[in-house]
C-alpha cells in the first residue's frame, strides 16, 4: 500500500515543496527513510513509530519505506514527523478510504511527542505562504504554531494538539476547529530607552533622529559614560511601527531561526540586535553547515548595536561590508546558496583609545600614541566609508547630566520621524523600497538632484575630504533625509551641508 502527504522544506528564509511518500510492504519488519533526511530526519522513525503505538493506532507489522522527494534536496529537523504519521497511517488503511481526497490540497509539519502529542517547529510562517502559493486550502501545524501561520491570509490554518485527534478529524468524526486571529496587538515601546533621559547631545540627538528617518548608519565615538549605548538604544523607541509588509520579512526570518515564542503571531516590534564583541563571523552574518540567519539578519528592519566596536575581530567586522552595501547576505555551502534579507541600521559605538580618553580636555590619556593608532586601525577605511553618520559624543559638565532642562521625548522626535518615512514612502511607492538608505544610483539620480551651490559645494568637500564616490553617494541619502524632515520636496544647499558635517567626526 502507498500514501502520500505535501510538507515543506527551509532553503533560507523560504519554504519549498516536499512530498511524504510511505509505501507498507510485505516483510521483516523494518522503517527506513530516504530522500537525504539529516540526522533529526532519521530519527523521526523511533518517534513516529512510538507516537502512532501509543496513541492507540496501528503500525504495519512489515518493511515501511518513507520517501522524502525531491531525493536531491536535503531535509532538515523535526518537522516531517506528523507527515510520515499521517502517510503511513494512510497507507496501512488506518485513515479510511476517502482519506487521499481530504489531504490533497493540506500541507502537514510537527514534531511528534512519544504520546503523540504534537510540538511546534520552525518555519511555520514561510510554510503557510508556500501552502498559498500553490493553491493548498488548509495547512496541519502544531497549535503552538497556528498563530504564525495564520498570518499567511487564504490558507486555512487547523491547529493539531495530538495525533488522535488529527486522526480523529480525517475520519470526519471531531472536526479541528480552524484557528482565528485575535485582536492586533500594538508597539508600546516600555522596553526602549526614552529620549527625554538623554540630556545635552544635541548633535547626537538630532543625528539620531536623521538615522531614524532615513534608515542610515551611525558611528558614536566619545569617552566612556559620554552616553553612547543609550544614545543606541534609545534609537528603537523613534523609529515608526513595521508596515505590515516589514512586518511579515522580520516573522519569518524569526520563525526559521527558531525564535518565535509559542503562540507568538506577527512581529510588532523592530528588532534590535547587541551581539557581544566575541561573537564570531557565522554568529554575526549567519551560516554553518546547515545555513541559518545571522545578527545581521535577525536586525532587519531594525537595528544591530555594535558596542565596543574596535573590539570586535576585524575579519568578523569586514563581514558586514556586504550585507551594509546590499542589504543581504549570500551564504554558499556544497549543497546549496541561500539568501538572508540584512537590511537594518547599523550603530556602532566607540572610544577613541584603548583608555577612553585621548580626545577629552579634562582627563589625561595614559595610552601611547602608537597604541592609539594601532587601536583606531583596528576599524577599516572600507567599513567607516559605509557608515553614514560620524558622531562624536563627548563628556557633558556635571551640570548638564543632573540639571533640570527637559529634553524632547521619544514620542515628540517619532512624529517628526513617521512624518518623514510618509514622504519617503509616497515617493518610492513604485520601486519597492522602504527608506532612503536603500536608494541606488538610478534612484540618487532622479530623487536626489541638487541644484548648483549644492553640487559645487558637495564637490569641493569631495575634493577636501576626499571622499569616495560611495561617501558622496551616502551623502546625497542623509541630505534626501533631510529635506524630508523638514517637509521640502527638492534639495538645497542647507540640507547638504548638514549632512557633510555627519562626516567630520570618522577618527
Amino acid at each position: 500500500m502507498h500514501g502520500s502527504v505535501n510538507s515543506t522544506a527551509l532553503q533560507g528564509v523560504d519554504a519549498v515543496a516536499v512530498s511524504v511518500e510511505a509505501d507498507v510492504g510485505r516483510g521483516l519488519p523494518k522503517f527506513i527513510v530516504v530522500g537525504l533526511p539529516d540526522t533529526a530526519v532519521q530519527e523521526s522513525r523511533e518517534r513516529v513509530r512510538a507516537a502512532i503505538k501509543n496513541s492507540g493506532l496501528p503500525f504495519p507489522d512489515g518493511r515501511v519505506t518513507v520517501n522524502l522527494a525531491p531525493a536531491d534536496l536535503r531535509k532538515e529537523g523535526p518537522l516531517y514527523d506528523l507527515p510520515m504519521a499521517i502517510a503511513i497511517l494512510g497507507a496501512e488503511g488506518a485513515l479510511g478510504d476517502d482519506w487521499r481526497e481530504k489531504t490533497a490540497h493540506a500541507l502537514f509539519l510537527g514534531e511528534l511527542a512519544l504520546n503523540g502529542t504534537v510540538r511546534p517547529v520552525s518555519g511555520a510562517l514561510p510554510a503557510a505562504l508556500l501552502a498559498k502559493q500553490r493553491g493548498h486550502t488548509r495547512i496541519y501545524v502544531p497549535t503552538a504554531n497556528a498563530a504564525e501561520a495564520g498570518l499567511a491570509e487564504g490558507v486555512v490554518v487547523l491547529p493539531v494538539q495530538d495525533l488522535p485527534s488529527l486522526v480523529s478529524h480525517l475520519h470526519g468524526e471531531t472536526p479541528l476547529i480552524p484557528w482565528e486571529a485575535a485582536a492586533g496587538t500594538t508597539d508600546d515601546r516600555t522596553d526602549a530607552t526614552d529620549l527625554a533621559l538623554v540630556r545635552g547631545q544635541a548633535q547626537a540627538r538630532r543625528a539620531l533622529e536623521i538615522a531614524a528617518a532615513g534608515g542610515h548608519n551611525l558611528l558614536l565615538s566619545g569617552p566612556p559614560g559620554a552616553g553612547k549605548t543609550m544614545l543606541a538604544r534609545a534609537l528603537v523607541g523613534i523609529l515608526p511601527e513595521m508596515s505590515r509588509a516589514e512586518a511579515l520579512e522580520v516573522t519569518k526570518i524569526y520563525s526559521v531561526a527558531g525564535l518565535t515564542a509559542a503562540g507568538a503571531g506577527l512581529a510588532v516590534r523592530r528588532p534590535f540586535r547587541a551581539p557581544h564583541h566575541t561573537a564570531s563571523g557565522i554568529a554575526l552574518i549567519g551560516g554553518g553547515t546547515t545555513p541559518r540567519p545571522g545578527e545581521v539578519s535577525l536586525a532587519h528592519r531594525g537595528v544591530l548595536f555594535l558596542d565596543e566596536l574596535p573590539e570586535f575581530a576585524r575579519h568578523t567586522l569586514e563581514n558586514l561590508r556586504q550585507p551594509l552595501e546590499d542589504g543581504a547576505v549570500t551564504v554558499s555551502r556544497a549543497h546549496g546558496t541561500v539568501r538572508f534579507p540584512a537590511k537594518f541600521s547599523l550603530v556602532a559605538a566607540q572610544n577613541p583609545c584603548p583608555c577612553g580618553y585621548a580626545d577629552d580636555p579634562d582627563r589625561e590619556c595614559s595610552c601611547a600614541p602608537e597604541q592609539v593608532r594601532r587601536y583606531r586601525k583596528r576599524i577599516s577605511g572600507p567599513l567607516l566609508d559605509r557608515i553614514d553618520l560620524h558622531i562624536a559624543v563627548p563628556r557633558l559638565p556635571f551640570q548638564e547630566y543632573f540639571g533640570e532642562a527637559s529634553a524632547e521625548d521619544s514620542a515628540t522626535v517619532r512624529a517628526r520621524v513617521m512624518a518623514a518615512r510618509e514622504r519617503q514612502a509616497a515617493r518610492l511607492r513604485e520601486t519597492g523600497l522602504f527608506t532612503n538608505a536603500e536608494l541606488g544610483a538610478r534612484h540618487l539620480k532622479e530623487h536626489c538632484r541638487l541644484p548648483p551651490k549644492a553640487e559645487a559645494l558637495l564637490q569641493n568637500a569631495a575634493d577636501r575630504l576626499h571622499l569616495s564616490a560611495r561617501a558622496a553617494s551616502r551623502i546625497l541619502r542623509v541630505s534626501r533625509t533631510i529635506a524630508d524632515l523638514e517637509g521640502a520636496e527638492s534639495l538645497d544647499l542647507p540640507h547638504v551641508a548638514e549632512a557633510l558635517q555627519f562626516r567630520g567626526a570618522q577618527p
